[in-house]
């Protein structure tokens, strides 16, 4: 890999990794489904030039954005808005490595061997050991609400490959206009009050916003499609892997959250499980594609 793509990645990680403050200031000021709504607002506005109709996979445009957009982000915003230890949330929503890799035995036929196997297995097992963490009792409304948004984003992401050549900021661009009715709909049952107190935010609020709409969502994932057309994905894949590392650091010097010899054991086991998903994962995919002629 080029020094210059390497560069390009590992920020990825850091924009991704400090993603955590944007949403959690976000949504402490603006309330959750408005956090989640102004986001796929100022996201939208920046693809809706790429948008175009796609014959024949409207239907999974759909379903795509219901899951991975609306549903997904409503639910990791709840959970940033329940919880004060954000390291843990950061570990947690790493289970939708895991769960993507089961969802796709399921539903696509995948076969795995024993040591993916045993890893999914460790992943789950480091999420219990953390919940049963005296230190983050209070964190477990939150650290399940996670769970079930990795678990929203993994089945996004088999839904993601049936949009395969799809570009990035077209499917970006589509998820908001699918979820901001949505959205719209259910901050203004919910939160009504957030939610005509829009004008009234600050402008650092809304800096945070774009952070996350711009940066985390159109350039972070962007940027990461424009990699993956150049490199193996068993190159790019395990270069993501930091990533929840940097969250927990950036957790801690922002939040001062606590980190507990429970909670570095329970974090540990998920990562490791998750390594290895997505090294052997990365790699099987590259030895089932076909190799063009030279």
């Amino acid at each position: 890999m080029k020094p210059a793509h390497l560069a390009m990645i590992l920020a990825i990680d850091c924009i991704w990794a400090f993603n955590i403050v944007a949403v959690k200031e976000a949504v402490m000021a603006a309330g959750p489904l408005v956090t989640v709504l102004l986001r796929y607002v100022i996201a939208t506005a920046v693809c809706l030039p790429f948008v175009r109709w796609l014959p024949g996979r409207m239907h999974l445009i759909l379903l795509t954005g219901l899951i991975a957009g609306a549903l997904f982000m409503t639910l990791g915003a709840i959970s940033f808005a329940v919880a004060d230890n954000i390291s843990a949330l950061a570990i947690v929503g790493q289970l939708g490595v895991p769960f993507s890799l089961i969802l796709a035995v399921i539903f696509m036929g995948e076969r795995i061997r024993w040591p993916r196997a045993t890893a999914i297995a460790l992943s789950f097992i480091g999420v219990v050991v953390m919940g049963f963490d005296p230190a983050i009792a209070n964190e477990r409304l939150g650290i399940w609400l996670t769970v079930a948004a990795a678990l929203c984003w993994a089945g996004g992401n088999l839904l993601f490959r049936q949009l395969a050549g799809v570009p990035v900021l077209v499917i970006h661009g589509w998820l908001g206009l699918v979820s901001i009715p949505v959205l719209l709909l259910a901050a203004w049952v919910m939160e009504p009050a957030r939610l005509a107190a829009i004008p009234d935010l600050p402008a650092d609020t809304w800096g945070w916003l774009t952070y996350s709409a711009v940066l985390s969502s159109i350039v972070g994932h962007g940027g990461m499609t424009w990699l993956f057309q150049r490199y193996p994905v068993a190159v790019v894949s395990p270069l993501t892997l930091p990533t929840p590392l940097i969250s927990v650091c950036v957790a801690v010097a922002v939040y001062a959250t606590p980190i507990t010899g429970q909670m570095l054991v329970g974090g540990l086991l998920t990562l490791v499980g998750v390594t290895i998903i997505t090294i052997r994962t990365a790699q099987r995919r590259d030895s089932d594609m076909p190799v063009e002629p030279t």
